[in-house]
């Protein structure tokens, strides 16, 4: 890692890294949202698209830095739970305090409920399937009964999928007429900003698995668990903002596209694109699937919310941020040791 500096020991030197990784990574993701938005309004893009694949795709970068360097400094395990952690921060969190910050009800449509929100549910069911062939096809006995390893090949059933997520996209602009003119927007600046926004945000990622990676280390808190809790919740500050902006713009498409948007394509991509990087990583299903198991259930629980009305009230938001502190209570039990379940991790 470039930023491997953190000692182990120092807590305080590691809370002022992560402070500052969350702040530039707060900073850098404005940068390439608010650019990715220009674009997306200067192309002509539909709402759900422009959510879904744009602004998702741009504010899932923390996410996807973050696979990245774990996997290369060797605790992927906190790059995944970064992963699942953050979807079920966007799926249960960004929602409700979108819809309690805009003082209105989050519109879905019919785009968000029966398309985002569906493939969405499929993702997560080819992601489990990915990692049960991994257990299957190529068993890691000396780890453990339940520990596989995923490759590159088994990397490419997610990559494909999202291919056919694009695919499916890039119908519904074709098919798709704003009726308007492209605004006056200066097209080499916003490009610029973008790259600009990403470059930030590789160095704000890098800072914070380091910090974070120091302060599990000093505190004995397994990789798995620092990145559901510390690294989960600071890489979706991105798809908090652009939520809660279009939100109170009254884009509610736009808000809830991001979060399915971002989630298909943090499983689908950012962690097949980290294991193609090192070539192969042990998963322990037995860790895995209780997290994957919470993340279907709070997505099965947003869909049906969604669905009644095709929106998003209040009362059920705070159903929402009540279920997102039991999954925090619970992981805080497992941190310092009142259940098993992912102690092994």
């Amino acid at each position: 890692m470039v930023f491997d500096f953190v000692p182990a020991d120092a807590p305080g030197i590691a809370a002022i890294v992560i402070l500052a990784g969350t702040v530039a990574t707060w900073f850098g993701s404005q940068w390439l949202e608010e650019s990715a938005e220009q674009l997306s309004a200067y192309y002509g893009l539909p709402a759900v698209v422009q959510g879904s694949v744009v602004v998702a795709v741009g504010s899932s970068f923390p996410e996807l830095a973050s696979v990245v360097f774990t996997a290369l400094s060797g605790v992927f395990d906190m790059g995944v739970g970064a992963i699942v952690g953050s979807a079920i921060f966007n799926i249960l969190v960004i929602p409700a305090v979108s819809n309690i910050l805009s003082d209105q009800d989050l519109e879905a449509g019919r785009a968000i409920v029966y398309k985002e929100a569906l493939f969405y549910m499929v993702a997560v069911a080819v992601f489990v399937l990915t990692l049960a062939l991994a257990v299957i096809y190529e068993p890691v006995p000396a780890a453990g009964a339940l520990v596989g390893e995923l490759t590159r090949l088994l990397a490419l059933i997610p990559l494909l999928l999202y291919g056919l997520y694009l695919f499916i996209q890039w119908q519904d602009v074709s098919d798709f007429d704003p009726g308007v003119e492209p605004e006056q927007i200066a097209v080499g600046h916003e490009w610029r900003r973008l790259l600009l926004g990403l470059v930030v945000i590789l160095i704000a990622v890098e800072l914070l698995v380091s910090g974070i990676e120091s302060a599990g280390e000093t505190f004995g808190v397994p990789d798995f668990l620092a990145g559901v809790t510390i690294l989960a919740v600071a890489t979706s500050l991105p798809d908090l903002l652009v939520s809660v902006r279009s939100a109170r713009a009254g884009r509610g498409v736009t808000s809830l596209g991001n979060v399915f948007g971002s989630n298909t394509f943090d499983l689908l991509v950012a962690i097949p694109i980290g294991v193609l990087i090192v070539g192969s990583v042990s998963i322990d299903f037995a860790v895995a699937i209780p997290m994957l198991a919470v993340l279907t259930v709070v997505t099965v629980v947003l869909f049906t919310l969604l669905r009644t009305n095709l929106s998003l009230s209040s009362p059920e938001a705070y159903v929402l941020l009540i279920l997102y502190i039991l999954f925090f209570g619970w992981v805080f039990a497992e941190t310092v040791g009142l259940t098993q379940l992912l102690s092994s991790s």
